[in-house]
């Protein structure tokens, strides 16, 4: 009983709450007002206001069905031309579901793949069991800014792989000199 009393008084009074305690005594608790809790919570609002389901489905209206541009090789050699026809663009949930064609040289194959709508993360495979500018069946292009940087990573340790630079082709009237076009601006990764 008469460690009850320093207790209680330190619970009442903030500077006598201040003085330290004997090991093993108990300090009573008191939850805070719900009043300061509700505002709290409200000052915080939504954690995440990003929607990618929304932004897949912009993505798969708005991507450009035509881009065009080089593939190299990381093991060297001339540089192939190349024009991707997207046919379809269909988004399922936070992904945009691709599919159509890939000119490489003088070689075409049909492609398919998905883009990420939340991370801009590209998965794309060649469906042939051909080889194309060093680029043999079993590997994928990859991309972490969709088409605008991507790159073929190999089935095989033994080879480099390449890289893409692939620019989207105005569907409508040319450019005037006057205003250059340029590419989509850079996104961050993180």
């Amino acid at each position: 009983m008469p460690l009850l009393l320093p207790l209680l008084l330190a619970a009442a009074d903030p500077q006598l709450a201040m003085t330290p305690l004997p090991v093993g005594s108990v300090v009573p608790f008191g939850a805070p007002p719900t009043a300061a809790v509700q505002v709290f919570e409200a000052e915080l609002g939504p954690v995440e206001t990003f929607d990618p389901k929304g932004r897949a489905v912009d993505l798969a209206r708005d991507l450009p069905r035509v881009w065009s541009g080089v593939y190299r090789s990381f093991a060297g050699g001339v540089p192939l031309p190349v024009q991707l026809r997207l046919a379809e663009a269909i988004p399922m949930g936070q992904m945009v579901d691709l599919r159509g064609e890939m000119q490489l040289g003088e070689t075409t194959v049909a492609v398919q793949g998905n883009l990420n709508a939340k991370s801009d993360q590209l998965d794309l495979l060649l469906l042939c069991d051909c080889e194309v500018g060093g680029m043999e069946s079993g590997g994928e292009i990859s991309g972490v800014q969709g088409l605008e940087l991507a790159g073929w990573v190999a089935p095989r340790l033994t080879n480099p792989g390449g890289r893409f630079d692939l620019r989207p082709v105005a569907q409508t009237a040319a450019p005037s000199a006057a205003s250059p076009s340029s590419g989509a601006p850079v996104r961050g990764l993180w």
